[in-house]
């Protein structure tokens, strides 16, 4: 391999070639107006921001709420109430029937004595209440659109 440096690689003096573009930026007026951070003096009172006027309203026009009317207003005990939330929707007989008999297979699982069962008989029979009450309760779920919808149920995937 040869060790040599190609000349059109870049220059040969960097911080030479860096100071002639800095030279190069100042002449043309760049960074003049930029303050030292560390210099307390280069900030002057002169150069803050002043609060922005607020625009007058012409006669005849109705005000108009806006963000600064309402510093006025903000009390520390003042939070978000939210609104109440709908009533549930009634239970159709058929979801009632499903809950009942999931009720009916907890109670024989728990005490199949209550039916004049043994615990052999009432277990089996117990699980099997309980896996058709939690079925037609899957069964029963809605699959389709809401009656109340239109023609256009956006995206569906």
């Amino acid at each position: 391999m040869n060790s040599r440096r190609d000349p059109t690689d870049g220059p040969e003096d960097v911080d030479a070639t860096f100071a002639e573009i800095v030279a190069g930026l100042e002449r043309e007026g760049v960074g003049r107006t930029w303050s030292d951070p560390a210099d307390p003096d280069a900030f002057d009172d002169d150069e803050t921001e002043a609060e922005p006027a607020r625009p007058t309203r012409p006669e005849g026009q109705p005000a108009v709420a806006t963000a600064d009317d309402d510093e006025d207003d903000d009390d520390p005990d003042d939070h978000f109430v939210p609104p109440e939330p709908p009533p549930l929707p009634a239970l159709r007989p058929g979801t009632i029937a499903a809950l009942l008999l999931m009720l009916l297979g907890v109670v024989l699982l728990v005490a199949p004595g209550l039916f004049g069962l043994t615990a052999g008989i009432g277990t089996p029979l117990a699980l099997i209440v309980l896996c058709s009450g939690a079925g037609w309760l899957v069964l029963r779920i809605r699959n389709g659109p809401p009656p109340d919808s239109g023609w256009d149920d956006g995206a569906v995937l």
